[in-house]
């Protein structure tokens, strides 16, 4: 009987797939603790010298005076808010208290505690937990603390080569001068005249358990505001520096019984040891926001990095500001000169102005009506997004229709009647009438009295994709929404403008701009360089891009048209005396937000009214647009004394 023969076996095969794999996997982990070795042994990846030559340096803002002199507007952080102070002046028992309270082997280990990091991955699942000094460092100096194991990896190999790169008493001064301990006090030595009126020579045992006890969570237990809840992890402190035999009994009894008395809290003592005592205005606060903003693109650094930089790098920004102007905007928007006076569930007016000259610079900026209260809020000048209504007809509308050779001259007739949209007849103009069939206007007449029928058969004809191109691509405006739905690309928001989002006061003022300015459009910027304390080295320098935005015919016919806004439009009476002015007025359908942007042949200005949370604006009696009259209220203000100058 034959047989047939064996089959070959495929065990050959699978020894070798997994001799393959074994062999990879060998030389994966061989190339990782290389990887990690050379990582850990090669010089420092952060540089703490960089950040002790940053901390006792303060940031100074300049303008020019009239005169063309440099002028300080602004002095951020500083010695008095981030004041570095050498080890040798930290007493030991407040180096002892933040030992024993978050890294009681900081002596022992070589930048992870792997005791404690290894309880943390049981625990946590390697998502918190575990931080040494040392990697609490390297999250106050890099901003990287997303809960996430890969973080906590990184953080280990930054932990790890710092304490190869550094001594532990570097380490521990770097810490305890840079660790946030609440109200913007950052290391111990502005911690303690903050919250004890004190240097650190003259801390008590029980003060320094105090300070070390805000680490937790500055919020929660910093002992002006939740005495109580720091008294305890206080107690906790000193019990562990003593089973640690950082204090001896008797030292640990009396630091116990020590009623802790914190400083008053009064405006005076905030102002001396609070980074934001002093109450910036809104140009400091905008300049701050677009230089952290170039920082972090220029830079790549983190915005925290970027914060930091600025408060603590003894930095030299150069601002367009004129000290003049701002004064005169100031004035108008504290005192509420000529608003409405009516409120709103007891809700006062808001309002939000930016003010440039036709090289693009912000001479001056409010972000909110009445006296400001805090540095860094909302600042309605640029954070504040409304719709602009029919303030955005020059530039959706009209500029490309004379630019396309729809509109030939002023006198180019427009038909004055509504469309039909689904079936009915859209817009309607400020009267409440549709037109009529047979009704022709001229484009000056529609655009003075801000029709909106005529507005609406114009963006029809253009289309409303070509109109909100033109506004993204000629003017700039960075708040449009040019995709999805809901959209901008809509009849309502391109000839009325009902807009998805809105606009703000800057955008549209460098937009505006391009009718007094031959048609170019210049972007807009409040600072001119940012160097190093002594000038050697320019970390940023804006040089603002230039573009014909619009010919010089479409803007000398738009100034021309828009300046009988003021003499006969929705912005009668509104100019500025003794100077051309051109402006148009916005108002939305359901009259919750006011506008007028227009400028002279010195500057432009946009003004933005309405409410925070919307409301209908109520109407002055003589009918007037309220941000027209703050507009003339503000332009005249700051026009008294120049000389006449036409465009």
């Amino acid at each position: 009987m034959s047989t047939s023969p064996p089959a070959k076996t495929t065990y050959p095969l699978f020894r070798t797939l997994w001799q393959i794999i074994w062999r990879t996997l060998v030389l994966a982990v061989i190339f990782l603790v290389v990887f990690i070795a050379t990582y850990i042994h090669s010089g420092p990846k952060i540089n703490l010298a960089d950040y002790r030559k940053t901390q006792a340096q303060a940031t100074y803002l300049y303008a020019q005076d009239k005169g063309g002199k440099e002028i300080p507007i602004a002095r951020l952080h500083g010695e008095e808010n981030r004041e570095w102070a050498s080890l040798n002046q930290i007493p030991v028992p407040l180096q002892n208290a933040f030992i024993s309270l978050e890294d009681k082997r900081f002596y022992d280990h070589h930048g992870a505690d792997w005791i404690r990091t290894i309880a943390a991955l049981v625990k946590y699942r390697g998502s918190q937990g575990g931080s040494t000094i040392s990697q609490q460092l390297v999250k106050n100096l890099t901003a990287r603390n997303q809960s996430t194991a890969s973080r906590k990896l990184q953080e280990i190999l930054l932990a790890l080569n710092l304490e190869n790169n550094y001594s532990k008493d570097q380490i521990l001064e770097a810490y305890l001068n840079t660790i946030p301990l609440g109200y913007s006090c950052y290391g111990v030595k502005t911690a303690a005249a903050r919250y004890f009126d004190k240097p650190l020579s003259k801390l008590t045992p029980a003060e320094c358990a105090s300070l070390a006890s805000i680490t937790k969570a500055p919020a929660t237990y910093n002992p002006i505001q939740h005495p109580e809840k720091n008294r305890i992890r206080r107690n906790e402190c000193l019990a562990s520096m003593r089973k640690n035999q950082m204090l001896s009994e008797q030292d640990y009894q009396a630091a116990i019984l020590e009623p802790v008395q914190t400083a008053d809290i009064s405006v005076d003592t905030h102002k001396r040891y609070d980074a934001f005592g002093k109450v910036n205005n809104y140009f400091v606060d905008t300049v701050i926001d677009s230089v952290i903003h170039d920082f972090m693109t220029h830079y790549h650094l983190s915005k925290v990095e970027a914060t930091r930089r600025i408060y603590n790098g003894g930095l030299r920004i150069y601002t367009t500001e004129d000290p003049d102007i701002q004064a005169s905007l100031e004035h108008v928007y504290e005192n509420r000169i000529n608003f409405p006076k009516k409120k709103v569930s007891d809700k006062s007016i808001q309002s939000a102005c930016t003010i440039m000259n036709y090289d693009g610079e912000i001479v001056a900026t409010v972000g909110g009506a009445g006296k400001k209260k805090v540095n860094r809020g909302l600042n309605r000048a640029t954070q504040a997004v409304r719709s602009p209504g029919s303030a955005i007809k020059p530039l959706s509308v009209y500029s490309p229709a004379i630019e396309k050779g729809i509109i030939k001259s002023p006198d180019t007739k427009l038909r004055n009647y509504a469309l039909t949209v689904n079936g009915k007849k859209w817009p309607q103009n400020f009267n409440g009438s549709f037109g009529s069939p047979g009704s022709y206007v001229t484009t000056q007449y529609a655009l003075a009295q801000s029709l909106n029928t005529t507005a609406a058969r114009l963006a029809r004809k253009l289309t409303t994709k070509y109109c909100l191109q033109f506004l993204q691509t000629h003017f700039h405006l960075s708040t449009l929404v040019t995709s999805g739905h809901p959209s901008d690309n809509t009849l309502s928001a391109m000839a009325v403008g009902g807009m998805t989002k809105g606009v703000n006061t800057q955008d549209m003022c460098a937009a505006y701009c391009t009718f007094g300015n031959n048609g170019k459009y210049i972007s807009p910027h409040c600072y001119t360089r940012v160097t190093s304390y002594n000038g050697k080295h320019v970390y940023l320098e804006n040089k603002s891009d230039s573009e014909q935005a619009i010919s010089k015919h479409t803007a000398h016919m738009m100034n021309k048209m828009l300046q009988t806004v003021v003499t006969q439009g929705t912005g009668k009476g509104c100019g500025v005396k003794g100077f051309n002015t051109y402006m148009k007025t916005g108002t939305t359908s359901d009259v919750k937000d006011k506008w007028a942007c227009g400028g002279t042949p010195y500057y432009c200005a946009v003004v933005w009214l309405g409410y925070d949370q919307q409301a209908t604006i109520p109407s002055p009696r003589n009918g007037q647009n309220p941000a027209a009259i703050i507009f003339a209220t503000v332009m005249n203000s700051i026009h008294k004394n120049l000389p006449h100058r036409g465009f």
